[in-house]
């Protein structure tokens, strides 16, 4: 069976290596983003480049978008040019962006009214390195259709995807996400800060608590980063931090009550307030880095 033509709008640092990931598995893939440096790179992988996100759909089966923020999705989808002036059925769109979860099911909504096509919100998690090997986890909402037909395409990007209900069940669960890994970056920039006053070994602490109640892929991946001032960013704080604001917004229209997460929230306001917005979201740790520690 041939593959899927692939349209692709924001290839930034979860787009540009997905996109190489797809065109290596046999993809057609044509790109669109602001950044010229971007789709240069995207071509030099082999994809076509697009002017406008409408021009990228024409010829596509499958539209990707993976954008920054709410707005940029609107923007994208229903903007001047965007992708919804190009659409017909049975064309799809499958956003990989983490909007509002209302805002999503409002899109999902304009769109098939618009066109007729359907709108998957598949927001997605495990960073660039996930993304270039294929083992995202993806959470989906949508139509049950319209995600079995998509399944093929994301056996190639992830490495488990769950749909969980209709529009704007992936959404939910993404906040979900965030709210467990908004919370945990700030814990594990307490241990490394702990481990190190402590005097003992604070990069064996991994080690150390593999297979135990404190084991996770984030004490696995991302402490050692911490212990090692990697902040290169694998996501950018100002990101998390977007993520923290829609996450304290949505749990506040259902009275939910975060406690856990207002913290988190509260030290990425501070993080992106003294400059580090460019920065991984594990330079939360800047926060507690005492003077003269290693």
């Amino acid at each position: 069976m041939d593959k899927p033509r692939i349209a692709y709008v924001g290839i930034g640092l979860m787009g540009l290596p997905m996109t190489r990931r797809l065109i290596e598995r046999g993809y057609s893939v044509t790109v669109c983003d602001i950044v010229a440096a971007r789709t240069g790179a995207a071509q030099a992988a082999g994809a076509a480049v697009a002017a406008t996100p409408a021009e990228a759909v024409r010829d596509a089966d499958i539209v990707l978008l993976n954008l920054p923020t709410t707005e940029a999705v609107e923007q994208v989808a229903f903007g001047e040019h965007g992708v919804a002036s190009a659409l017909h059925p049975p064309q799809l769109v499958i956003d990989f962006s983490t909007v509002k979860v209302d805002k999503g099911r409002a899109f999902a909504a304009k769109l098939r009214e618009m066109t007729g096509c359907g709108w998957i919100d598949a927001p997605v998690s495990g960073g660039p390195p996930a993304c270039a090997a294929g083992t995202l986890t993806v959470m989906a909402g949508g139509d049950a259709a319209e995600i079995e037909r998509v399944r093929p395409l994301m056996a190639d990007i992830a490495g488990q995807f769950t749909p969980m209900g209709p529009s704007g069940a992936g959404l939910a669960a993404k906040m979900i996400n965030q709210l467990i890994v908004g919370c945990s970056f700030a814990v594990l920039a307490e241990a490394v800060g702990l481990a190190e006053a402590a005097g003992i070994d604070a990069a064996r602490i991994p080690e150390c608590l593999a297979g135990g109640y404190a084991d996770s892929s984030m004490l696995q991946k991302v402490y050692p980063r911490i212990v090692e001032r990697d902040f290169a960013p694998q996501g950018y704080a100002r990101q998390l931090l977007k993520d923290l604001e829609m996450l304290n917004e949505f749990a506040g229209g259902l009275k939910s009550p975060l406690p856990m997460a207002g913290q988190a929230l509260s030290l990425y306001r501070m993080l992106v307030h003294l400059g580090y917005a460019e920065l991984d979201t594990a330079a939360v740790f800047k926060l507690y880095e005492r003077p003269g520690a290693p």
